[in-house]
């Protein structure tokens, strides 16, 4: 059976290229009906945090992406950790170097000014007596000569010197264990068939690969996913925008558009750009994962955001929209009223964010003018048309589109006038701006009480 795995560090929030990889990593065994475990690698005492690990479960669970088994903790692992290190010690392919920090950091920065690589001198590796009374770390013996492959699925054959890699340390002096390490015994002991990470490991392999020869363990399949760059190609920041998965869901991304977006970002099937969770699990597979680096594009992002808030059920947006309303400070109307701002603005709104930023004028008790909008169409010039509007609109026996609209085409003939020059004046009365839904959905919306109330307003502030 395949089997995959997410391994974050508790040390930052979830980032963009980590729920990429994790999307990767779920899509690649449900599509072979196999299992995707998560294992929360807290091995970093000092920046290992709860509040990291519990961002990581709720982005996660908000993408949609599930995980099988128990929830794995390299921090409740350390004594098998232990057992391999010293088993390796045991067989003779590990050793005990007692080189104080120091001296380790000379002889870096003199192979450095004698143009040499600063790499670890092995002076410890031959040692036959123990120093019971002095610290150590644990290194692994790489192989001083020959090569070390792998056959990368994304990437083909990748070959690299064993002269050019370090006897790395695989146990600290405080007895706590490295990655490299670390990753080898959880992946083996967890029976992890398949190894789907981003090309920043790619040096990292080659000494994970000899350490599952070491162990005697079966070495499993690698894909290294090229990295996420923004449109500078540079890899992706801040500056290019949110990077943390939560951030997403606070500035109001749909978590089906991102997942779909992030299966994109180096993934493809064709000239398709919209795919369901169901689809993406039918048709997700590493042979069309490119070997370029993805390019991130925001304004895709949103295009691809707003095609979900046009198809989504919209019972579906106004639950999702309520905590946008409420986080602004309003309370978020029920049924119907909910309902109707939703259908009147998700034909505009690219976000849930922008959404409830749009709509804030369906909530306030006092709209305020925007001061262009109010110079404008809050005047001497046009108090004459508003006043005329709240004369037949509180004579109106429904709120029916045809019946509006009977009213305003009145008024702008009487005067000689386009709908329009009658139109924006109650806009900017109703909604405080001169640009918004169309004015009939917005004026069902808010209903006639407060539709009078807010006219009577505008008409005194002139």
């Amino acid at each position: 059976m395949i089997k995959t795995r997410f391994a974050p560090s508790p040390t930052g929030h979830l980032h963009i290229g980590g729920a990429r990889t994790a999307l990767f990593n779920w899509l690649y065994a449900r599509h072979h009906g196999g299992r995707f475990i998560l294992r929360i690698e807290d091995t970093d005492r000092e920046r290992s945090k709860d509040e990291y690990t519990e961002g990581i479960l709720e982005g996660l669970a908000w993408l949609g992406i599930s995980y099988d088994e128990e929830l794995y903790f390299q921090s409740t692992r350390m004594d098998l950790y232990r057992e391999h290190a010293y088993r390796l010690v045991q067989d003779g392919k590990a050793y005990r170097c007692y080189c104080p920090p120091e001296v380790l950091d000379e002889r870096r920065k003199k192979a450095l000014s004698e143009g040499r690589k600063p790499a670890y001198d092995r002076a410890c590796r031959d040692l036959c007596l123990e120093e019971p009374d002095k610290p150590y770390v644990v290194r692994f013996k790489v192989p001083l000569s020959g090569t070390v492959a792998f056959d990368d699925l994304i990437r083909g054959t990748i070959t690299f010197q064993c002269e050019e890699l370090d006897d790395l340390i695989i146990f600290r002096s405080d007895d706590t264990p490295t990655y490299n390490f670390t990753v080898v015994i959880d992946d083996a002991s967890m029976g992890i068939t398949h190894v789907i990470r981003g090309d920043d490991h790619i040096n990292n392999t080659p000494r994970q690969v000899l350490m599952y020869e070491a162990l005697g363990f079966p070495t499993p399949h690698f894909a290294h996913v090229p990295l996420i760059h923004g449109k500078d190609k540079a890899r992706l920041s801040k500056r290019h925008g949110a990077t943390s998965l939560i951030e997403y869901r606070e500035d109001g991304f749909l978590a089906e558009a991102l997942m779909n977006y992030l299966a994109r970002l180096g993934w493809a099937h064709g000239d398709q750009e919209v795919f369901s969770k169901e689809d993406l699990i039918e048709k997700f597979d590493l042979a069309n994962v490119g070997k370029s680096p993805a390019i991130f594009d925001m304004d895709k992002l949103l295009w691809l955001n707003s095609h979900y808030m046009k198809t989504l059920p919209p019972e579906d947006i106004a639950t999702r929209f309520i905590p946008f309303i409420e986080k602004m400070g309003h309370r978020a109307p029920e049924g119907p009223t909910l309902l109707g701002i939703v259908m009147n603005l998700r034909e505009r709104a690219r976000t849930l964010k922008e959404m409830a930023e749009m709509a804030e004028f369906f909530f306030c008790d006092e709209v305020s003018y925007e001061s262009k909008a109010r110079e404008k169409f809050l005047n001497q010039n046009t108090k004459v048309f508003l006043e005329e509007f709240l004369k037949g609109f509180v004579g109106l026996e429904t709120l029916a589109v045809e019946e509006q609209r009977g009213l305003l085409e009145a008024i702008a003939g009487d005067h000689g006038r386009k709908i329009v020059d009658i139109v924006q004046p109650v806009r900017v009365a109703l909604c405080g701006r001169s640009v918004s839904p169309g004015i009939f959905e917005v004026i069902q919306v808010l209903g006639k009480d407060v539709v009078r109330k807010r006219v009577e307003r505008a008409i005194l502030s002139i």
